[in-house]
């Protein structure tokens, strides 16, 4: 195991009857997309997760992004600040929408679980910098670090048909 700090809060007990161990599974799913980017993952990093429902993923879009609808995953970067001494360096937070990801593995038949690991790959790699809005070359770039994240969990490629 790694020296990453991975706090995981569960709003809605849904998610713990859709995933089987999902705290294991959500740890390993971020570790994951930690790991595919080492260098900006070095040293002891923390990254909280907050597994909610449609309703508070619409509020904090509306709060955040001025978007009032729900969403799939948010990602907050921390902001860059002093670090204390032997403590891990805080990354962000993800928040993942239960009701999105129910209707979206649905509508893509893809299995939850998958669908689920995806999205906890892609908030990590936004708290690592990556962005895929800026540009194509930049989406190309994230679609190809979250496969390759994707594969060390077992997942196939979520861009295949």
């Amino acid at each position: 195991m790694s020296d990453h700090e991975i706090d995981i809060a569960v709003e809605d007990a849904r998610w713990e009857q859709a995933v089987p161990d999902l705290e294991a599974f959500t740890l390993r799913a971020i570790e994951a997309g930690l790991a595919i980017l080492p260098d900006s993952a070095s040293g002891p990093v923390e990254v909280s997760v907050l597994l909610a429902d449609d309703a508070t993923v619409q509020a904090l879009n509306r709060t955040w992004r001025n978007k009032d609808k729900p969403t799939n995953v948010l990602s907050f970067p921390a902001a860059d600040g002093p670090l204390q001494p032997g403590m891990a360096r805080p990354l962000g937070d993800v928040v993942l929408a239960y009701d999105t990801l129910v209707r979206e593995s649905a509508e893509q038949s893809k299995p939850f679980e998958h669908h689920f690991a995806h999205l906890l790959v892609h908030g990590t790699l936004h708290l690592l910098g990556q962005d895929h809005e800026t540009g194509e070359a930049e989406a190309d770039a994230m679609e190809t670090l979250e496969v390759a994240a994707l594969r060390t969990l077992g997942i196939p490629n979520p861009y295949e048909d």
